[in-house]
């Protein structure tokens, strides 16, 4: 037995109750439908945006200076505090070559000096 699909909601009030949806009526309501997904996706982006302008302007509003020197004192952030480091131990190498290692160790990895660590570089020996 053969089903032949039948329209629904709002296209029976347009087509008729015993239309029948062929290919041209069904790529109709596909579009129709995007179309509708689409727009309201619009109206809520234009929504969000005045939103955002609209609390951006309260907060443009508030300036920096108007803030009390208690509520400053409250919200200042810790001052950051690096641990001591012992210079690395330097076995056999001077303090010139050590800095050029240590630079290239920094670049070649892409961490910062500061954030490197060396506990000793030591001058190795060719075994032939």
């Amino acid at each position: 037995m053969h089903h032949i699909p039948q329209l629904l909601g709002i296209f029976t009030d347009i087509y008729g109750k015993d239309a029948v949806m062929d290919l041209p009526r069904a790529l109709l309501i596909s579009l129709i439908g995007f179309v509708t997904v689409i727009a309201v996706l619009a109206i809520i982006a234009v929504f969000v945006r005045l939103i955002s302008l609209v609390f951006g302007a309260f907060n443009k509003g508030d300036k920096p200076e108007q803030v009390s020197a208690a509520a400053a004192a409250t919200t200042a952030p810790a001052p950051v505090t690096t641990p001591l480091r012992a210079d690395p131990q330097l076995i056999n190498v001077d303090e010139k070559t050590a800095a050029v290692v240590m630079a290239i160790v920094s670049h070649e990895s892409g961490i910062p000096l500061n954030r490197l660590e060396f506990k000793s570089i030591k001058l190795m020996e060719d075994k032939k």
